[in-house]
């Protein structure tokens, strides 16, 4: 297609043109993407021979010194005029011996068994009997967590014991040309400094290490487990079988891991796609309507909507839920009870009739919660939309519509895709709105683990890790659920105009 018909396209004929342009260059992304990857593998292995070659050179050309360095860390330091950073060199050397002799190693040994450490204890009885009581001196969570802690502090350690080498070499240098080594006061102060960066990322890097970094190779590794409620205390690896059970569909009373899956991941997408763009284009419709000239009292209605963001939106839910709920006395059945003239009972969120009944509500509900927020949004992006431009299309003709879809819409879409990918991948993850309002329900026999009609992945997390303790199944399940909005979220982002021409409207 030529550019002159391209920009005639109205913003649906260009979506769905660049829609099939990226199916038929998949196989081509596909590639690119792959060769990256190989390529960043490529470049990873370069560098880590080239600092092996490093370490060793080092090795083998310094002297005697240097070369107990290698083993005493903080030796070359010390002899050389470094003494207070060749002992905090060897205190951490000591620590981390110490931490693996009387704890790390312990578990780092079990790690790759995970095998519960158990004895048996004589507990007296009555009448003079004894019994025999099964006692857990270690647990395999117990382990798995500790032996991450271990790997964790080893990686940790191997970085500063080559810091140390680093340092041991660059003292020898500077002492054989006749320079001395920088003190540790002038040190810190660079470190206050000019590395004060270094200085003011260390605690956070720390912190998100371990209370970031450890609970999510914790819940990685969990996938490769059959960590369950059958098995607590003691679980093993088990490899690939939490995975295989998600996507072969094995069968257990009647129901199938499969097809449970594979129906609550495309329930997931068509909700995702219907709450992210429902609120999007109403939202913006209703900005656009208070924004038009003419309309008296705009702050008014403005406030009005802003006015429901206070509301805690699970209060909303919680309130929602109890007006259309399934009791006699809920607000929606004493309505359809003054028609009927008889007790009414209906729940449009517990209602089968295949579960498009809770679907849409929820879709519904979700619009009236979602909509404030993408008019405070959008208005605050109309009101920046150059008048110029505006002006310039009625003076060449254009009316209403055509200013919209060639000048409101594109800067819009311009400005909020980012906006748009980030919500995309919230409602993938939209736990409340569907928890709060049906629990998933309504549920069905031919779905598996008590999944319901509305349950989205999350929710199907949720209820296998918490309500049945199937965590290893269900941390295969967060993983899937991360790859798809990680790969969604890049290729997007990526492919948007915003990443590409960053200066379009500036």
């Amino acid at each position: 297609m030529k550019y002159i018909d391209y920009i005639q396209l109205n913003p649906f004929e260009r979506f769905w043109y660049k829609f099939k342009e990226a199916i038929k260059n998949l196989p081509n992304t596909l590639k690119a993407f792959f060769c990256a990857i190989g390529k960043a593998i490529k470049n990873f292995v370069l560098k880590l021979a080239l600092g092996i070659k490093d370490f060793a050179v080092g090795f083998a050309q310094g002297d005697i010194i240097t070369k107990l360095s290698y083993l005493i860390m903080g030796l070359g330091n010390v002899t050389r005029g470094q003494v207070i950073k060749g002992i905090i060199f060897f205190s951490l050397e000591v620590a981390y011996i110490a931490f693996m002799v009387f704890f790390g190693g312990t578990y780092l040994g079990q790690f790759f068994t995970l095998e519960a450490q158990t004895h048996y204890e004589t507990v007296s009885g009555g009448r003079g009997g004894t019994s025999q009581t099964l006692v857990y001196d270690t647990y395999s969570n117990q382990i798995l967590i500790y032996g991450i802690l271990a790997i964790m502090a080893t990686l940790a350690f191997v970085a500063i014991y080559l810091a140390s080498t680093k340092s041991a070499r660059k003292c020898e240098q500077l002492k054989k040309a006749g320079k001395k080594p920088e003190t540790f006061v002038n040190e810190i102060k660079e470190l206050l400094d000019s590395k004060f960066h270094i200085t003011l990322l260390s605690v956070p890097v720390i912190l998100i290490c371990v209370f970031v970094l450890l609970p999510l190779i914790f819940m990685i590794l969990m996938a490769f487990t059959n960590y369950s409620d059958k098995n607590y205390f003691s679980f093993q690896w088990v490899g690939m079988a939490n995975f295989a059970e998600i996507f072969s569909g094995s069968s257990v009373g009647g129901a199938s891991m499969g097809y449970t899956f594979g129906n609550i991941v495309l329930w997931t997408l068509i909700w995702a796609v219907a709450a992210t763009f429902s609120n999007y284009i109403l939202g913006m419709v209703v900005a656009l309507m208070i924004n038009k000239k003419g309309i008296k009292l705009k702050k008014l209605w403005r406030t009005l909507f802003v006015m429901t963001i206070a509301v805690p939106q699970f209060v909303t839910l919680l309130l929602i839920a109890q007006m259309i709920g399934s009791s006699q006395d809920s607000p929606l059945n004493l309505f359809i009870s003054m028609f009927t003239g008889e007790p009414s009972q209906f729940d449009v969120l517990t209602q089968n009739y295949d579960g498009w009944i809770a679907r849409a509500t929820v879709i519904i509900i979700n619009i009236w919660i979602g909509i404030p927020y993408t008019i405070l949004m959008t208005t605050g992006i109309l009101m920046n939309i150059p008048e110029d431009l505006y002006e310039s299309a009625r003076i060449d003709g254009a009316g209403p519509v055509k200013s919209f879809t060639k000048i409101t819409l594109p800067y819009m879409l311009f400005v909020t895709t980012p906006h748009l990918i980030t919500t995309f991948i919230g409602n993938v993850n939209n736990f409340n709105v569907i928890y709060l309002l049906t629990g998933g329900g309504p549920k069905v026999n031919e779905y598996k683990y008590g999944a319901g009609k509305t349950d989205l992945l999350i929710t199907l997390l949720y209820k296998l890790s918490v309500d049945q303790q199937k965590y290893g199944l269900g941390a295969a399940i967060g993983i899937l659920v991360f790859i798809v909005c990680a790969t969604l979220s890049l290729v997007t982002f990526n492919m948007t105009k915003s990443a590409k021409d960053e200066e379009a409207f500036s």
